[in-house]
């Protein structure tokens, strides 16, 4: 019983520091990925804003009107013959990555999303840098596990480390990052991941320190809530920003749908069309290139008028709904700040013409509306609380931030049920809420149950040839190839043996194959694979290479589907013994 107790405890101690090692490496990797990420940007903008300037100097001012039109040509072509998930904020493709992907994203998303993203923002596209180093970050935890063949439930978690040092690094914002990959990216609070995420956090942040120094995001000064029935206006405030964020996300998707309905241009082109348009906006309103973080900070602290600032809304509004809109490469998370300090300092200037006695310090509001509207168009009032305040390091701000980001995220889930990010995923058919149900298939992947060793037919066999081949096999289906190797059908022993009983045994085995085929990838779910053999009511389903659609690497059937399930039920027992020492003890002595 004893040597028993040792050995679990044991195993436990070592899985602990498994699992610790892991969190650190991708958190240093992140956190490392975020300098490099930010150093690309600013050469980016040097390299388009400084030099391009001095290239197209004969044009005056008109010459930036051409610079994101520029970066976009560039964006356009890297994005869509490299990695088109790239396209976009990225935070959507994490998201659906963990639902239903267990957690895979190829690794070539790292470099693609960088380089891309760094253009845009760099050539002055309305863009942010969140989502990017979000969608890398993630990538980069998915890399680790997909090299040390973890499971599917850990790759996940190592998805959510990299989400949230991406953040920590960014923002110096450890606490923030923990938040965000909780309650955006997976949905759920509980489970093993939180020791993990947080040590990620952490360190990433530790190495955004390191490079970038121990200060706030925001230069913020001090406030003072001068009356009481100033809690009134901010709650006025928040509602006010949840309406805006249904407006938000209903102009950002359907300037989307407008780039996908202009079918002459071929889509590599489309974010060159947005970048000219967004070029327009910004000759007259050049606070709407890149991140436009120095313009945040003139409105929080109070340097902004108040017609400039309900300007920019809109014009901010616009610059990001084309920008990304178009199919270029950046977060709408900046974005969503900018916007809300503008809305902020509007309503706050609004309040003090009406109120001076009461809303003293209108610059306060825009601090407010920053987070107010993250926690409305994220649905994730959690994360803009904590971030808000570890952005601004001033604790007396933390309750009208509450105040305002409660109500702000009540209001938009309220009138639009999505955030801004599931969006994107819902629009292509995936039930998000569904997927994120409990279900333990979802924690076993088609490459740990799939069969490898499959048995193909050359598609110039004759019925005779492909009889004689597969009448002694052990398995059912076996896939059509053609010279190239590339699977072009499959067809089931019965299917054969009917068809010799039949006569004219000469005939192509390939007229009598399935060409139709629905396949999975390694990397997809088991509980997608039985909603797919469900769907079109089959017993089998080729897995194809995810880089290369038409080379099938293997198969999995309804038996393969009963073994994954009692995987799934012993990862389940594994979590649960692994998570709980009490329950351990009483295993053990019950051995």
């Amino acid at each position: 019983m004893q040597t028993t107790k040792r050995v679990l405890a044991r195993r436990k101690f070592y899985e602990q520091i498994y699992r610790v090692t892991l969190a650190v490496l991708v958190g240093v990797c992140t956190g490392l990925g975020a300098v490099v990420f930010r150093k690309l940007i600013t050469i980016c903008n040097e390299v388009f804003f400084q030099q391009g300037g001095e290239v197209l100097s004969f044009l005056g001012q008109y010459y930036v009107v051409l610079l994101p039109m520029a970066g976009g040509l560039v964006v356009g072509p890297l994005t869509y013959f490299l990695a088109r998930e790239t396209r976009g904020p990225g935070v959507g493709e994490v998201i659906g990555a963990v639902a239903v992907r267990g957690g895979f994203i190829r690794p070539r998303v790292v470099p693609v999303k960088a380089l891309a993203s760094a253009i845009c923002i760099g050539s002055g596209g309305s863009a942010g840098r969140v989502g990017p180093i979000v969608h890398m970050g993630a990538a980069i935890g998915s890399v680790v596990g997909q090299v040390l063949k973890v499971p599917a439930r850990k790759m996940k978690a190592l998805v959510a480390c990299g989400a949230a040092g991406g953040i920590a690094a960014t923002f110096n914002a450890p606490i923030g990052g923990v938040l965000f990959a909780l309650e955006v990216i997976l949905g759920d609070f509980k489970g093993s991941h939180l020791m993990m995420i947080i040590i990620s956090s952490v360190t990433a942040a530790v190495i955004g320190i390191i490079f970038f120094g121990d200060n706030p995001a925001f230069t913020v000064p001090s406030y003072a809530m001068h009356h009481p029935a100033e809690l009134l206006f901010y709650a006025l405030l928040g509602i006010a920003c949840g309406l805006f964020c249904v407006l938000y996300i209903k102009v950002f998707y359907k300037v989307e749908d407008i780039f996908n309905l202009c079918h002459r241009v071929p889509d590599y082109l489309k974010p060159a069309l947005g970048g000219l348009l967004v070029g327009g906006i910004g000759l007259y309103f050049p606070q709407v290139y890149g991140v436009g973080f120095e313009t945040i900070e003139q409105a929080i602290t109070g340097q902004m008028v108040l017609n400039i600032t309900a300007a920019l809304i809109i014009v901010k509004l616009l610059a990001t709904s084309i920008t990304i809109g178009s199919g270029s490469s950046g977060g709408v998370f900046a974005p969503g700040l900018f916007m809300g300090a503008m809305l902020g300092a509007t309503v706050g200037h609004i309040f003090h013409l009406l109120f001076p006695g009461i809303a003293a310090a209108p610059a306060a509001y825009a601090l407010v509306g920053m987070g107010s509207v993250i926690a409305g168009s994220a649905h994730a009032p959690m994360t803009a609380i904590i971030m808000l305040f570890e952005m601004s390091n001033d604790y007396r701000i933390i309750l009208p931030l509450m105040i305002a980001c409660i109500a702000s995220s009540v209001v938009a889930s309220t009138l639009y049920p999505h955030n801004i990010y599931v969006v994107k995923l819902i629009r292509r058919g995936l039930d998000i809420e569904a997927a994120r149900r409990p279900d333990v298939l979802k924690n076993v992947l088609v490459k740990d149950v799939m069969t490898a060793q499959i048995e193909t037919i050359p598609t110039w066999f004759s019925l005779q040839q492909a009889w004689k081949q597969v009448q002694d096999s052990p398995h059912h289906g076996f896939p059509l190839v053609n010279e190239k190797g590339s699977v072009t059908g499959i067809i089931t022993r019965d299917e054969l043996e009917q068809a010799m009983q039949l006569g004219n045994t000469r005939r192509p085995v390939n007229e009598l194959a399935v060409h139709r085929l629905i396949t999975v990838t390694p990397y997809e779910t088991i509980s997608a694979a039985v909603k797919k053999m469900k769907e079109h009511n089959i017993g089998r389903l080729p897995v194809v290479d995810a880089d290369n659609p038409q080379r099938i690497i293997g198969l999995v059937t309804r038996t393969d589907i009963i073994n994954a399930y009692t995987t799934g039920l012993l990862q389940e027992d594994e979590l649960e013994e692994g998570l709980a020492g009490g329950h351990t003890e009483s295993k053990t002595a019950a051995l």
